[in-house]
């Protein structure tokens, strides 16, 4: 089995837009050594309410993986609980700020048993990656995915639709619970990895660029250039708010005896 050690970073954009309202974090846990966290949340909303909606997923999800511990919690139960609980708080602050905020969310748990969980609602997606193959995506909670769903949509134009942008399901919108969509993958190995983003960001890119990307660089240069690249496609087309984090699982370098320490077990 591939010993690995985990690389991560994160990375965002403005955008042309006149406020930053995505979020973006990494948490390790205090009660569960080894278990790492990556969170997105894309906020919409005016006069600021997008902003504060996403930054209530981050403070949400943070609090509950500060709480939690392997021994008695469950983390797909957790995942859920962070994305309604969250969808409640935005609710309540919508009331209270006669503002319509709602939110995104993207969420990964990594655990030392080579097992990653993740949630999301919205549109703001997870990749996973096999070296610089493409293995899986999350699916978005869209109007343009339904369509795509029902066959009246093929899946190449579904992309570049001109309704790509209308949720079905987020954080805050509506009176019943967000629809939350749950995934999972064991036996992680050296050379997966994790790409969390808004739609500021994979709008402007294939599976194949951004597994490649990811596989040639760290996480902070892989950040840097693909945040560059999505403003260079962006130009002229009113780019949206760009973030992005991302989790690698890079090769331990083998142990390099010393000569001292082969000398003394020779001696012994």
């Amino acid at each position: 089995m591939s010993q690995y050690k985990i690389e991560a970073g994160t990375g965002q954009h403005i955008g042309d837009r006149k406020e930053q309202q995505d979020r973006v974090a990494l948490f390790a846990a205090p009660r569960a050594p080894g278990h790492v966290m990556a969170v997105i949340a894309d906020g919409m909303g005016g006069l600021s309410g997008g902003a504060l909606a996403a930054e209530q997923v981050i403070r949400t999800a943070k609090h509950a993986f500060d709480l939690f511990s392997p021994q008695t919690d469950d983390i797909e139960k957790m995942l859920v609980a962070i994305a309604q609980e969250a969808h409640t708080v935005i609710r309540l602050t919508a009331i209270s700020s006669e503002k319509e905020p709602h939110s995104t969310i993207v969420i990964l748990v990594v655990t030392p048993e080579r097992t990653a969980f993740w949630a999301h609602v919205g549109d703001s997606r997870l990749y996973r990656f096999s070296g610089p193959n493409f293995a899986e995506r999350t699916i978005d909670h869209s109007y343009v995915e339904r369509l795509v769903k029902a066959g009246k949509v093929p899946r190449e134009e579904a992309q570049n639709h001109h309704l790509s942008n209308v949720l079905v399901s987020a954080l805050g919108a509506g009176e019943t619970p967000p629809e939350v969509t749950l995934g999972r993958h064991a036996g992680i190995r050296a050379g997966d990895s994790f790409l969390l983003c808004t739609d500021g960001l994979w709008h402007y890119f294939s599976e194949i660029e951004l597994g490649a990307a990811i596989a040639m660089n760290s996480p902070r240069q892989a950040s840097e250039m693909l945040i560059a690249k999505a403003r260079e496609r962006a130009a002229g087309a009113s780019g949206d708010n760009c973030t992005l984090a991302i989790v690698k699982f890079v090769e331990q370098p083998k142990e390099v005896k010393s000569y001292t320490a082969q000398k003394m077990r020779r001696a012994v």
